[in-house]
């Protein structure tokens, strides 16, 4: 069985359910974002001061690059935040170019959004597959 990473900020988990669910009819193992469970765990770190809170998310971020290692694809879930189009976060770019970096195959929910990254994630050369999950092979 395939296995793909859905990566996303934690504004879309609430978009993940149906996405999941027609994945795995198509054949996908899924990997799920590491706060997916719990979505106030950041809110909860920085409630804990500086120190902790860096040293969950360096733990995320090993977290993630295990999983990287582990699975075929990534799915980034890319939807418009507070006025971007296409949003990606600085921890789903960094998991974008982790699976870059392993040859993972690397799909978009929506177009590379305009911005600062625009080029690096062209360079990445991800599928984008504007919402058609039949897409992601």
């Amino acid at each position: 069985m395939k296995k793909i990473f859905i990566i996303c900020s934690k504004a879309f988990y609430g978009q993940i359910s149906p996405i999941k669910e027609t994945l795995e009819k198509n054949g996908w193992e899924i990997y799920l974002p590491n706060s997916y469970e719990n979505p106030n765990a950041e809110n909860e770190w920085y409630a804990k001061g500086d120190e902790e809170h860096a040293k969950m998310k360096g733990k995320m971020f090993r977290m993630s690059r295990k999983k990287i290692k582990e699975i075929d694809a990534v799915l980034t879930l890319n939807f418009d935040k507070n006025g971007k189009k296409n949003y990606i976060g600085g921890s789903t770019f960094i998991e974008l170019y982790e699976a870059f970096m392993e040859g993972k195959t690397l799909y978009l929910y929506n177009d590379i959004p305009e911005g600062l990254l625009y080029d690096e994630l062209k360079g990445f050369s991800p599928n984008v597959i504007n919402g058609n999950l039949d897409l992601v092979k």
